[in-house]
């Protein structure tokens, strides 16, 4: 399947939309792929597998773009992003490799909890983030930074919903990182992540090109223009779209889990 077979113009609209909408959700705080895997997976003859593979196509696209928005406008320490995303990817090529044996059922209840996690130790700190408070220097914080690109990588190819809020997280937390230069280095290592994930999907032959390029070009749009609303609104609004975020991902697994979707 190469292109759009089976899709009205209705259908295809309304995927566009979504990507639009799950780029400009990922550049401010990650969990895009709430929006636009799910559209995926409604599509008529798209496998599980296909719709994951298309999902990364559309969404490397818009993380590329915000990546390259926050490159500009925010410092990024490069000296541990881009190792950090090198492994990422690498991490993702595996667990993508996993994702095609394996069912998903038994990685959802897992990744609610982690979720709810996130959450609560969010809302217990409500300072968390606010500035940059750096954790460590020089090797421990390179090996910290690969440790959180190895682990958050492979599950982002695995499965990746709450990539980006997981990147977020684990850098403001270990590396003290605040919300904004965070969701700088989030979307650096969630860009090599999904780069990793569709070398592999491709090699298999599950990927959709032509829809998933069509996504990305919405998913780039939707990519840049959160990026630049992250940026002028700073960390707060940061802060709150992430607890809005991760709450809604808790819900929409917690509702797939209880009624098999």
């Amino acid at each position: 399947m190469l292109g759009f077979e089976g899709l009205d113009l209705l259908t295809l609209s309304l995927l566009l939309l979504a990507a639009f909408a799950a780029g400009w959700v990922d550049a401010v705080v990650g969990g895009g792929g709430m929006i636009q895997l799910p559209a995926l997976l409604m599509v008529p003859g798209l496998t599980p597998v296909q719709a994951l593979a298309t999902n990364k196509v559309g969404s490397v696209f818009g993380t590329l773009t915000s990546a390259t928005t926050y490159l500009r406008r925010v410092p990024v320490d490069r000296r541990t992003a881009l190792p950090t995303a090198l492994l990422a990817f690498g991490a993702s090529v595996m667990g993508a490799l996993l994702a095609t044996i394996l069912p998903v059922v038994l990685i959802k209840p897992l990744i609610i909890f982690a979720l709810i996690g996130v959450l609560v130790y969010t809302l217990l700190k409500p300072k968390l983030g606010e500035l940059s408070r750096p954790q460590h220097t020089g090797g421990r914080l390179l090996l910290t930074s690969l440790g959180i690109g190895a682990v958050i990588g492979f599950y982002d190819g695995v499965l990746g919903p709450g990539t980006g809020s997981f990147l977020m997280i684990a850098m403001i937390s270990l590396l003290g990182y605040s919300f904004l230069q965070a969701t700088a280095h989030a979307k650096i290592i969630n860009a090599a992540t999904n780069l990793g994930a569709i070398v592999l999907f491709s090699l298999g032959g599950h990927t959709v090109w032509l829809l998933g390029l069509a996504l990305g070009v919405a998913n780039m749009a939707g990519g840049y223009l959160g990026a630049r609303t992250a940026i002028a609104r700073g960390n707060g609004f940061i802060r709150v779209m992430m607890l809005c975020v991760v709450s809604a991902l808790i819900l929409k697994l917690s509702y797939d889990l209880f009624t098999g979707a």
